[in-house]
């Protein structure tokens, strides 16, 4: 696949049809497929001081993340603490994560490279790239590499806000139907004990803390058992 291709697929995302996860793995593998040189990627983010893999094409990718999330340090999270690009062209050579080069080695990747992804402000990540061999990223290589990751932030940071907005209005759906179903309750006991409002919920807040349920529970079931007919 062609820089332009994976670009092109990328702007086709649904977000409507496509969960967070399943558009950061879409990211990772139009990586691997369009970048040339690579041989597996990694989406890495991080909140606060926390780090991890939330993408990967295979286990190498993920194995080679998860050893800098151990230590503290590596280029996938001085990438995504900085945004910039940090090219490691030959990790026999490397200097300024040499245990990690060992490592990553021994695993049989080269090279690798690794470009900031600013997504939102409380989450940073970066995208991770894997040369089998030394010297795997030419210079255009790396072009294509941060042009993909430009779109990728964006396309990122979308599926972010999308999926926060569906979170937040589920949650808001939820109270609704709880607040509806207490409201319910309330006016059951109300009929029953000729009480307030107030005395209503107090009474169903005192059966919630004695049982150990939530108040929303405890107003369900009175009125389950109302459509039932069971109350006294």
């Amino acid at each position: 696949m062609s820089p332009a291709e994976a670009l092109a697929e990328l702007g086709r995302v649904r977000l409507d049809e496509a969960s967070l996860d399943d558009t950061l793995r879409h990211v990772a593998e139009l990586a691997k497929r369009s970048i040339s040189g690579a041989r597996e990627v990694s989406v890495t983010l991080v909140r606060g001081e926390t780090g991890w893999t939330a993408a990967s094409t295979g286990d190498l990718a993920r194995e080679l993340d998860e050893w800098q999330y151990t230590q503290h340090r590596g280029p996938c999270l001085d990438a995504s603490a900085s945004g910039d690009t940090i090219s490691l062209p030959d990790l026999a050579a490397e200097q300024r994560w040499p245990e990690w080069a060992g490592v990553a080695r021994a695993a049989g990747v080269g090279s690798s490279l690794s470009i900031g992804l600013p997504i939102q402000r409380s989450v940073v990540g970066g995208l991770n790239v894997y040369g089998g061999a030394a010297n795997a990223f030419v210079p255009s290589s790396i072009a294509a590499a941060e042009d993909f990751a430009t779109y990728a932030a964006v396309a990122l940071a979308n599926a972010q806000l999308y999926e926060d907005a569906a979170t937040l209005a589920e949650q808001m759906r939820e109270a609704m139907r709880s607040r509806a179903v207490i409201e319910q309750a309330k006016g059951i006991i109300m009929g029953d004990r000729r009480c307030s409002p107030e005395e209503a919920f107090a009474l169903l807040s005192k059966v919630s803390q004695d049982t150990n349920r939530k108040v929303r529970d405890v107003a369900a079931a009175l009125v389950e058992q109302a459509v039932r007919g069971e109350r006294r």
